[in-house]
């Protein structure tokens, strides 16, 4: 094997950055041109010049966070996102799990994900019946503290002050966000006897589904800032749904949230 020395090296790293080609510079210094290619890559590196390594800066610590996108993207987050990070990556990632039957969901999320981390490229990934919209940053615990160890339902879920005064200062976004993800409206009939005929009754109602007390109080902590009247229902047992089936709020939901599509 052969060793060159500083004064070699030196004078290969003075001609590549001059602008010669890694080729010329071994042939001209009679060292292989692995060895020069390696020496470029480690010095582009020291200088923060090599391709790939730069990270986008940090769309809250760094740079201007997009209040409303995060305020829905929260929401999304909240109910079907999670964040992975093992041993094989370096980078962690968020996916949020999005129903098939709902493509303008996905591009909801996506535009999302877009707006909050603008350096950042955003993936579609095939699931059996599904898609997760999938992007990576090594910026996702500064801006999704919740984050970590088991199940959102099994650890307490609290929003950090920051976090706080962009959901109050954009309500609906969180509340659309947490709808789209955990939520639907679907159409609910009753009968009612009138003039001795009955008859049948149809109303629309929105659900909210999840099993974390945290994260439901969120959700209706929210509407009671917006004045929406909700009720808590016990299905087998469980209480785990939100509704809201009160006219007025469910023509207030219609126009800010709306169905998923």
């Amino acid at each position: 094997m052969n060793f060159h020395g500083t004064e070699v090296r030196q004078r290969a790293l003075t001609l590549l950055r001059g602008g010669s080609k890694n080729a010329d510079v071994a042939r001209q210094l009679n060292i292989p041109l692995g060895t020069i290619s390696y020496w470029k890559h480690m010095d582009r590196a020291k200088r923060g010049e090599c391709p790939g390594r730069s990270q986008p800066p940090c769309p809250r610590c760094d740079g201007e966070l997009h209040p409303s996108s995060y305020a829905y993207l929260l929401g999304l987050y909240l109910g079907d996102g999670h964040i992975i990070q093992n041993r094989s990556m370096r980078t962690p990632s968020l996916s949020v799990t999005c129903d098939e039957a709902y493509p303008g969901l996905m591009d909801e999320c996506e535009r999302a994900m877009r707006s909050v981390f603008p350096g950042n490229s955003v993936c579609r990934v095939r699931r059996k019946g599904c898609r997760e919209v999938k992007l990576y940053s090594r910026h996702l615990w500064c801006l999704f503290p919740q984050h970590g160890p088991g199940r959102k339902h099994e650890r307490a879920i609290v929003l950090a002050a920051w976090q706080q005064d962009i959901v109050d200062a954009h309500p609906w976004e969180f509340v659309r966000g947490l709808v789209h993800s955990d939520g639907c409206r679907i159409t609910n009939w009753t009968t009612r006897v009138v003039g001795g005929e009955r008859k049948r009754y149809e109303y629309p109602r929105y659900f909210f589904t999840n099993r974390s007390d945290d994260i439901r109080r969120l959700y209706t902590d929210t509407l009671d800032k917006l004045g929406l009247e909700w009720t808590q229902c016990t299905r087998h047992g469980n209480p785990f749904n939100i509704s809201v089936a009160r006219k007025a709020s469910v023509a207030l939901m219609d126009a800010h949230v709306g169905p998923k599509h």
